[in-house]
């Protein structure tokens, strides 16, 4: 016998089973409404993360789960080339070669990735294009040391250490087994170290060396620089090049000494007016490539015009020699010398010393000659020009 629903509030029509099995039956229809809602509810939340799952990945390799080699070490300055001629412009695409980092080299990308960003913003300021940019002539190029075996190119900027860096080169080139191994005298004897120069290559070689190789330099305090130049070309002279107190010397204070009695060698004065002469290139014409002690990094590098991997800072070199070694991939080859306790923090004190005597007149025309290298990397106003 059928019970109609007329009248009642349920939508279907059951058998008449009695009070009780009639109660079951609906908890059982709700229990089966509850589990199918779950269901639902669960489907949609595994849709939701294999979305989840395939937006991460196949994300856009410059993001995140993707390798980071090139992310870390191609966020090289590419300056905006629009005043140069096209004869004289260099490769668009630069990408040196490296590896990512793990434990405590981990957070050094983000210090030279900065350390770009500020190069490529200042060397986009028009006012400072004089102080900035430079040709990348057979000068430039004659500073810049091969290493084709593992595809690295290496500015020499005297005064910053380069000679440990000259060593590690020659290491990787074969020359000798290990850094104690090679003789002092060796180093700087480019007929002998085995350390070719870029200059020494073809056109198309130097570009595509340029386009393909890891590439770095190494900088410090401007000024404190140029007194580390002075006190060991003119001062100390260790390796006896009599050239620098016998010929520079007299030029300089032929031509810049105030004082015409005065008889002592060469003083820091005397340099210091000589380096912030706008004329001063008449000079550095007769000085040939002993210049290089003291010329600005920009004239020695072209940091505008070629794009480099890395920016080593002499004041942070202990954290900055590994991190070269570990991003040009030859960390498990060769280690950079033990650098002595010290020997890489600014002397504030020592270059307030040496400027004490100088005029404001000499030390703000040696400021304006040394500009772009203060705002490139990062080095402030010395505080004595500001009072």
């Amino acid at each position: 016998m059928l019970l109609s629903d007329h009248g009642s509030s349920l939508p279907f029509r059951v058998p008449f089973l009695g009070s009780n099995n009639f109660i079951w039956l609906m908890s059982d229809n709700m229990h089966h409404q509850w589990l199918l809602l779950a269901a639902c509810f669960w489907v949609i939340f595994m849709f939701m993360v294999a979305s989840k799952f395939i937006t991460l990945t196949f994300k856009d390799p410059d993001g995140y789960g993707a390798k980071q080699e090139p992310v870390i070490l191609t966020a090289v300055t590419k300056v905006e080339e629009a005043h140069k001629p096209e004869e004289e412009r260099w490769p668009e695409e630069f990408q040196p070669t490296g590896k990512a980092f793990t434990g405590n080299l981990i957070r050094q990308p983000l210090v030279h990735m900065e350390r770009l960003e500020l190069l490529r913003n200042v060397c986009r300021d028009a006012a400072l294009r004089n102080l900035s940019h430079t040709a990348v002539s057979k000068f430039v190029l004659d500073r810049i040391f091969v290493c084709d075996k593992h595809k690295i190119l290496f500015c020499q900027t005297p005064k910053v250490g380069n000679t440990q860096w000259k060593k590690v080169l020659i290491v990787l080139n074969g020359a000798y087994s290990s850094i104690e191994d090679i003789p002092e005298n060796i180093v700087h004897d480019h007929e002998k170290n085995g350390l070719p120069r870029l200059s020494s290559f073809s056109d198309s070689e130097i570009k595509k060396r340029l386009n393909l190789y890891f590439k770095f330099f190494i900088v410090r305090d401007p000024f404190e620089r140029l007194i580390s130049a002075f006190k060991d070309k003119f001062v100390h002279n260790p390796r006896f090049e009599p050239w620098y107190r016998h010929e520079i010397a007299p030029g300089i204070i032929r031509k810049y000494r105030k004082n015409r009695t005065e008889t002592r060698g060469l003083q820091f004065e005397d340099f210091v007016r000589y380096l912030g002469d706008p004329n001063h290139r008449w000079l550095d014409v007769q000085f040939g490539d002993h210049i290089i002690h003291w010329v600005t990094y920009v004239e020695l590098c072209a940091p505008c015009e070629i794009t480099y991997s890395v920016i080593g800072h002499h004041e942070t070199l202990e954290d900055d020699a590994p991190y070269i070694l570990k991003a040009a991939g030859i960390d498990h080859l060769v280690s950079y010398p033990t650098i002595p306790p010290g020997i890489t923090v600014y002397n504030r004190t020592k270059v307030e010393r040496y400027f004490s005597g100088i005029s404001k007149r000499d030390i703000r025309r040696l400021y304006a000659r040394f500009e772009g290298d203060f705002k490139l990397f990062g080095y402030r106003e010395p505080d004595f020009l500001l009072n």
